[in-house]
């Protein structure tokens, strides 16, 4: 898993997060868990994710943000509203994203599953260029990994989280990727 690029994807723009790990020795990536985020909710493209993910927020450049402040959270990949596609941590390395969870009796989700942020919020759609990104950016995992499932945040934290939302397509999505299951 660590082999070519040391865990990072060819065509995603690196910024290493802090916020990240090692995977317990001998542990499959098996899972893709697809969360969604904007910082303010509901305002895309500024930096304040990266800036999240890398330790960077001012917790003060939004009252939004204070709520945030010393929060040491990661993914693997964001996908931006145009499609633009953002590692920050190697697929061989466990991001911190999932935090107390639980997949088919499983937990710990962090151990053994790939992160992928959508930029959007729970309740509306996300844009045709992050639906096809997604697509290829789950293809591509698929050939590294040994994924058998992709789930949502809200399906490994029940009553904790409710993201990706409805707007995400998931039979379209799916309908894609025979080799993955919801």
């Amino acid at each position: 898993m660590s082999g070519a690029l040391g865990g990072w994807l060819p065509g995603a723009r690196r910024l290493l997060s802090p916020n990240c790990d090692s995977r317990p020795a001998q542990t499959l990536v098996t899972l893709a868990l697809l969360h969604s985020i904007s910082l303010p909710r509901g305002e895309y493209g500024g930096e304040a994710i990266e800036r999240l993910f890398t330790n960077r927020l001012d917790p003060s450049a939004h009252p939004s943000f204070r709520g945030l402040e010393g929060l040491r959270v990661s993914t693997h990949f964001l996908v931006r509203r145009d499609g633009a596609l953002l590692q920050f941590v190697p697929l061989h390395r466990r991001a911190w994203h999932a935090g107390d969870s639980r997949w088919r009796g499983r937990a710990r989700c962090n151990d053994f599953s790939v992160g992928i942020e959508l930029e959007g919020t729970d309740d509306a759609a996300f844009a045709p260029a992050q639906h096809r990104r997604l697509a290829a950016l789950l293809a591509a995992l698929a050939a590294r990994l040994p994924l058998r499932a992709i789930a949502g945040h809200s399906d490994v934290a029940p009553g904790r989280k409710i993201d990706p939302g409805s707007g995400l397509g998931w039979r379209r999505l799916l309908g894609t990727l025979c080799n993955l299951r919801h």
